[in-house]
This record gives structure tokens, sequence and C-alpha cells, in this order.
């Protein structure tokens, strides 16, 4: 209840949105902009613009559509508030940009998740779970979310001059974070000191020794080079996984018909498998060049994996109070997660 009587006042304008637009006829054009602050190569931005395309063929030419990448438009920290203002139709941004907007997008970081399975995760956020934070992300930013999120990969950590063989050996480094208070406690919790370092200022910082470490996906340490600043072990603990969520402008969403809404839909729905089988190669090919770049990678035995959870998971409550987490939602993913694994 206490949800939803936040969203409802949040709700109001999207219903009116809704209401006062006329529908398009089936044969009128739209047009139709996507807004990323990925560069060309990216997966995310490969992917959407691949559902672009598809729009447009399989409506025949009544969507026009457009991909504006590399914050042409919208760096991705500024689009929730154009989609809810009407002013790009689309964007796909990361939960860690919309855990302002909606807290519990911030779920990703509960010590229930860290070292699961992608399986296990996207069984959860797929399920009633996710389903329920879309419902938030729909009434608190006036939008339609599309379908299944694209997950962008596993953070780890990563560092220069002291050789990650072992959790232990986080203790006392200073390891940059891209901030929130999940990873700020699980740098703690490994007795390390969390750091804040913007994206664009950390090959810089790495090289001069500002920090020891990160944590970060394989592909964003490969795509900036990072082993150039440095960067020699990756301690590859899947700590948790980033998830992009494809979203349409509810001011939008009101202009198009009952079948052309059902098109975007159904063309995401369609294709969601296939970019997410992408995303996970691209982490992989990433691995593999960090590797011919010397980088040494050690990955954590399955069972040591869950000892550190089941450590971790004594601080759960107070890292979902800190994160503003809605209580039984965080109940229901844990029970969730907990089912789906295996019992011996």
């Amino acid at each position: 209840m206490t949800t939803m009587r936040r969203g409802a006042f949040a709700l109001v304008p999207f219903v009116l949105a809704l209401a006062a637009a006329p529908a398009v006829h089936a044969q009128s054009t739209v047009t139709f902009r996507a807004s990323l602050d990925t560069s060309t190569t990216h997966n995310r931005t490969v992917s959407i613009g691949d559902y672009l395309k598809k729009v447009e063929e399989a409506s025949g030419g009544t969507i026009k559509t457009q991909l504006f990448h590399s914050g042409q438009l919208y760096k991705d920290v500024n689009v929730a508030k154009a989609l809810r203002e009407g002013s790009i139709e689309m964007a796909a941004p990361g939960v860690w940009v919309l855990s302002g907007f909606v807290p519990d997008t911030d779920l990703v970081q509960l010590p229930v998740f860290y070292g699961q399975p992608l399986e296990r995760q996207l069984k959860i956020f797929d399920g009633a779970v996710g389903q329920q934070i879309n419902a938030q992300i729909e009434r608190k930013l006036g939008v339609k979310v599309l379908g299944p999120w694209l997950e962008l990969g596993f953070g780890n950590y990563y560092s220069t001059r002291k050789p990650l063989n072992d959790f232990a050996d986080l203790a006392g480094m200073k390891i940059r974070t891209s901030g929130g208070a999940g990873q700020f406690a699980r740098a703690k919790f490994f007795g390390a000191i969390p750091n804040l370092t913007p994206w664009p200022d950390v090959p810089l910082a790495l090289a001069q020794g500002t920090f020891d470490a990160l944590s970060t996906t394989n592909e964003s340490v490969e795509s900036a080079k990072l082993f150039d600043s440095g960067l020699k072990y990756a301690f590859e603990d899947h700590q948790f996984l980033g998830f992009y969520i494809p979203m349409v402008s509810g001011v939008f969403w009101a202009k198009l018909n009952p079948a052309q809404q059902k098109l975007l839909v159904d063309v995401w729905s369609q294709n969601i498998a296939t970019y997410r089988k992408n995303m996970e190669a691209a982490q992989e090919e990433a691995r593999k060049t960090l590797i011919e770049h010397g980088v040494k990678f050690v990955v954590p035995a399955p069972a040591a994996l869950a000892a550190v959870r089941q450590k971790m998971l004594a601080n759960q409550d107070a890292i979902a109070r800190e994160l503003k987490l809605t209580p039984d939602l965080v109940k229901e993913a844990t029970a969730d997660m907990q089912k789906a694994q295996p019992t011996h």
C-alpha cells in the first residue's frame, strides 16, 4: 500500500496524457527516437539500433525510427526526466541511474545475489519481482517498460599492483565503485576502503594510484584499455548483475494505436534473448582480450562464493534500509533466490 500511495500522484500526468492524446490512424507516420549515452560499438547501442530497425520494418514504415548515441541528445542521468516530459521517445537507462527515482532498482546490490549464476538472477528479475519494479517505474516516470531487461554483465574486482587470489587480498585496498550504499557496504565487508571516482577520470586516477582497484565489468575494463593504466589482476566474483531497462515515454505511447503499441512490445520480446546472448558474448570476448594483454584472472569456487554470501546476508537488512528498498520486495526476492538454489 505504501508503494501504491507513493506512486499515485506520479501516475496522474501519465493518465492525463493517455486520455488527452488521440490515437493515430493505422497509416499515420510517427517519429520514434531513442537516446543512449554509450558509443556506437557498445552492445547496448547495437541492440537498441537493431530493435529500432526491426520496429520500422514491422510497422511498414508508419513508425520512423532514429538512434542518438554517445549522449548526443541526453546523458543517461538526464534521460528519465526527458522521457517523463516527452522530450524523447525511448531510452534504456541502467538501474544505477534509476535508483534515484525508484530505489527498488538497486535490488541487484543485495547480498543474496552476490556470486549467483546468471540464470537464477534472470529468473528473479524476469518474474514477479521484476514486474513489481517495472510497475513502480511506469507509475513514477510515466513510461511504458517494453519487457525483460537487457543485462550489461557482472561486476568484478580489478587491481593494479596487488594480486587478487582470494577475498582476503581485498582488505586494506582503496576500491573505486560507481557509488551507492550496496557497493560501499560490499567493499567495507571485505575490509576495503570504498572510493567514488567518475568513470571518465578512472584511467588517469588508476595510473596515478588514486585507488588500488575498482569494481566494474570485463567489457568496461577492455573498452577503456585500463591495462594501459596498470591494471593487471581480476578477481571474477560476479558481485552484482547490471541491467538496462528499455522504456518508452508515456506521452509517445499515448499517440500510438493499440496495434502499434503491441508491435513495440512484441518486437522487443521476440529479440531480447538474442540481445542478451550478444551482451554475454561481448563480456566473454572482452575477458579474452584482457588475458591477451596480461591480465591474470582468478575465479572463486562456487562453494567459496556461497560461504561469503552467507556471511554477507547478516548485513542484508541494514543494506536494504540504507538503499530504501521495499521490505516486502526484499523478502520476496530473497525467498525466490533461495528457493532457486540447488539442495545437496
